[in-house]
Order: structure tokens, then C-alpha cells, then sequence
């Protein structure tokens, strides 16, 4: 299964193997199958809620200088108005009706930001099958209202307890219990990495926001846009995004990483900073990584950055020139999040503040009547809690005191 590739493989157990030959398989023949098209775009519009609206920030470009001299006209992708809050629907339901024709009764997740968890279990019990998902005791606690989400879904949420507790924690312990459990489990990786054909799958299934923007944006603009920002854990949102526009050279692809607080290893999630070629969890790709080349911890504000690899398709469109990486601080995402809350009413997720963040600092200097598209891949519900850290709001904390004090 394995061969020369610069990103991608599958380097995975032989065990697992004849189950990723089959998904393969499935997954190509449901690509050409009308009926699965059909129910899959039946969930997308009915269920899921697509298209999600692409929001013309009126105020935010006013302030940036866009309307009167130079400066980019701001417009937010708002998959937060997906159901279950992000974009991550999208690829749990196209993987559960996968799942549900290979005749498996089970879908098993990681999650680190909790937004992928709430999608798979809200996809498992839309679809009636069971759900068991693994998430980091660090995330646990600053994600708790997912973790009950995901728990009122049905869903069976277990902590893992050791390494970091953090995302990359929780995609060992998923694939340890997938293999042991292949017959009637379907392991949904939440992003556009793992092993194939889970990259091209879950970019595949995400490619619907770029055509939605595309459209959405030749009605209102009738022209593409100049640059489209997304930002960049795994990276399901940024290709999701991205993908409609790789051949168009006229538009900026730009992806935004977890700065955190410093250039340190440890400090940060960005592989732009450091990331080197490597092999983990079942595909070769960018990863940062200790001098004697074992995975290196992180650190991010937000749970969903916060994870030391690159999907494989988009560190090759690194590498390549066609998609620039940079990164936001933890300071910069927060400030972002009130930016744009407060002139436009929008409270994104803590991850898409990431990409907020980037629009503030090129938008000034991009020419007149340009446009930038920001993904804002989730709404900010689920960082309440770190909000009110980052913000030292005191009346919020003496209101939750019992829960928060506990969780903290």
C-alpha cells in the first residue's frame, strides 16, 4: 500500500490494511453513485443547513480602510451556522454513510477542540449507529460544554489521560481501539490527514465550502476573490476552503497556525515555525518535531490547532509556493475575537480567530477594492470558558463558580 511519496501513504499496521483497501474501494464507488450523492446533498441542505452565508463585514473593512482608500472589502464563510456550530458536520455525515455501507454499526472519533466529537456523535445518531469518542483530559476540561453535547447525544466520551492530553494523545488511543475493534467500528478522523484515503476523503466532502464561496461571492461581487484565509490545524477547513481556487493563480491561499505564546518548541503549533518531514499516525507529512526526532509537544489557545501535523495535501501546496503559511499568536486570536464580535456580531471559535487575526494585518495593505474571504470554520460557544480566562471576567466566573472552579 505503501510507496514513494513525498506527503500521504498509508504506514499503518498490516492489520489494518484490508480495511482501508475496502474504504478506498467504497469511497470511490459512492463518489460515482447517484443515490449516495443524493443522500448525502439531502443532509447537507436539510440537515447539516448548507449553504452556510457568506457574510459581507461592513464595519470591520469601514475600520481596515476598505471602503474608502486602500484596503480589502472583508467577507466571513460562516460554517459556524452549520448545525452542531462548525464545519466538521460535513465530513462526519459523508463518513457515516460510508460507515453505513460497509455494514458497520459503530463510529469511533478523536477530538481535540470537541467540535469534530459533537459532529460524529450528532452524525452517528442521526444515521443510528453507536459512538465512542477519545479526547485529551487537558481539552476536557477547557471544552467541557461540548464534552456534555457530545455526552446528551449519546455519544460515550473517553478521557486519555496520558502524554500531553491533548489532540495527538487522543488520535493514539482512537487507533488503538479501532484496530481492536475493525469488524463493526468505523474509525472518522476529523481531518484531512491520517492514512489514505482519509486526506483525500474528508477534503473531498469539505471541497463544498470553496464552491459555496465561489458562488456565493460571483453573486454578490460577480469576481473571485484576492485571497481566501482559513485557519490551520490538521487543515479540513483551510482545504475545504482552498481546493475550488488551487488552479485559479489569481487568489491567495493562506493558511494560519498556532503561534501560541513563543518560537520555542513547546510554545507553539506551527509548522511554518519548525515543522520537518516525518512519519506519524499513519501518514508522512510536516510535523514538529525534538532533535532526536520524536513528536514535540505544543501548545495553542485553541484545542483544534493544537496538534503537531499538517495534512499531507496541504504541506505539499506548502512546499510548493501555492499556499502561504503564517501564524497567529494566543494574543492576537483573542484580541481578534473581540474585533469582530464587537463590529460585526460575530463570535467565532478561538480557531477561526487564528485566521481573524491574519485578516487584520493584510486587509490595510491589500489594494483598493480587493476582497478577502475569512473560513470561519466554528462558533465560539465552546471557548466560553476560555474566554473568560482570556478576558478576566470576574461576573462570568462568580456566576459558573461551582463548574468552572471544578474544571480548572
Amino acid at each position: 500500500m505503501n510507496k514513494e511519496i513525498k506527503y500521504g501513504g498509508a504506514y499503518v499496521p498490516e492489520m489494518l490494511w484490508d480495511t482501508l483497501r475496502k474504504l478506498t474501494e467504497e469511497f470511490e464507488r459512492a463518489k460515482k453513485d447517484e443515490a449516495f450523492q443524493s443522500e448525502f446533498q439531502d443532509l447537507l441542505r436539510n440537515f447539516s443547513g448548507r449553504p452556510t452565508p457568506l457574510i459581507f463585514a461592513a464595519r470591520a473593512t469601514a475600520d481596515l480602510g476598505g471602503l474608502t482608500g486602500q484596503g480589502a472589502k472583508v467577507y466571513l464563510k460562516n460554517e459556524g451556522a452549520n448545525h452542531t456550530g462548525a464545519h466538521k458536520i460535513t465530513h462526519c455525515l459523508g463518513q457515516g454513510l460510508l460507515a453505513k455501507r460497509l455494514g458497520k454499526s459503530m463510529l469511533i472519533a478523536e477530538t481535540g477542540a470537541g467540535q469534530h466529537g459533537v459532529a460524529t456523535a450528532t452524525a452517528a445518531a442521526k444515521l443510528g449507529l453507536e459512538c465512542v469518542v477519545f479526547m485529551g483530559s487537558h481539552d476536557i476540561k477547557r471544552q467541557r460544554p461540548n464534552v456534555f453535547l457530545m455526552e446528551r447525544l449519546g455519544a460515550k466520551v473517553v478521557p486519555v489521560e496520558y502524554g500531553s492530553k491533548t489532540l495527538k494523545d487522543a488520535v493514539n488511543e482512537a487507533l488503538k481501539f479501532w484496530m481492536e475493534h475493525l469488524d463493526e467500528a468505523h474509525y472518522c478522523i476529523g481531518s484531512v490527514l491520517g492514512p489514505a484515503p482519509y486526506p483525500e476523503m474528508n477534503r473531498y466532502f469539505q471541497s463544498v465550502i470553496g464552491r459555496e464561496i465561489r458562488a456565493e461571492l460571483s453573486e454578490r461581487e460577480n469576481k473571485l476573490p484576492d485571497a481566501i484565509v482559513a485557519c490551520v490545524g490538521g487543515g479540513s477547513n483551510a482545504m475545504g476552503s482552498f481546493y475550488d481556487f488551487i488552479p485559479e493563480k489569481s487568489v491567495r491561499l493562506i493558511g494560519v497556525e498556532a503561534g501560541g505564546v513563543g518560537k520555542k518548541m513547546g510554545e507553539h503549533a506551527s509548522r511554518k515555525i519548525a515543522g520537518e518531514l516525518g512519519i506519524f499516525q499513519g501518514y508522512k507529512s510536516l510535523f514538529l518535531q525534538t532533535d532526536e526526532g520524536q513528536i514535540a509537544p505544543t501548545h495553542s489557545i485553541s484545542a483544534g490547532l493544537d496538534y503537531p501535523g499538517v495534512g499531507p495535501e496541504l504541506a505539499e501546496l506548502y512546499t510548493s509556493g501555492r499556499v502561504e503559511l503564517t501564524y497567529a499568536t494566543d494574543a492576537e486570536a483573542v484580541s481578534a475575537v473581540d474585533y469582530f464580535a464587537k463590529l460585526e456580531g460575530v463570535i467565532s471559535a478561538l480557531e477561526s480567530a487564528h485566521a481573524l487575526a491574519e485578516v487584520r494585518k493584510i486587509a490595510p495593505k491589500m489594494p483598493k477594492n480587493s476582497i478577502v474571504v475569512a473560513t470561519l470554520s466554528g462558533r465560539g460557544d465552546k471557548d466560553l470558558f476560555n474566554f473568560a480566562r482570556a478576558f478576566k471576567d470576574e461576573s462570568f466566573r462568580e456566576f459558573l463558580k461551582d463548574e468552572y472552579n471544578r474544571y480548572e
